[in-house]
């Protein structure tokens, strides 16, 4: 089994342009994103390793904000993660595993969390 490494960003509030209903459809909303990732990884980091066998938690971050297109309108949050998800992969060929939990924050009434998890793996080559 190949060693992994997840790396991991919480809790990132991103004004994004999605839903079905009339009210949700106009303006962006609120969403709260947080992404695990798991990417193939050296056999060991010495201390000296280089920020290069790993990757920037700033990438992460940029996939679900600046990456995200402005003005288009996503119908279901599925739609984000993926667009997420694609960016990572994209990004880098060491992506192994990209899971992304969006929780929509104008629905909650009592500060419930309803939202999606979507989970992919890379792509195999054919």
């Amino acid at each position: 089994m190949q060693d992994s490494l997840q790396l991991e960003v919480h809790d990132l509030e991103v004004m994004v342009l999605t839903g079905i209903y009339s009210e949700e459809t106009h303006l962006p909303q609120p969403l709260r994103i947080d992404l695990t990732v798991d990417l193939a990884c050296p056999d060991r980091f010495a201390p000296d390793t280089p920020l290069s066998a790993s990757k920037n938690y700033l990438d992460l971050r940029h996939a679900a904000t600046g990456a995200l297109p402005e003005g288009l309108h996503f119908t279901l949050i599925e739609a984000v993660a993926d667009h997420i998800c694609e960016t990572l992969f994209l990004a880098d060929t060491r992506v192994l595993r990209v899971k992304v939990k969006i929780v929509k924050l104008a629905i909650a009434e009592a500060g419930e969390s309803i939202g999606i998890t979507l989970v992919r793996n890379r792509p195999s080559s054919v």
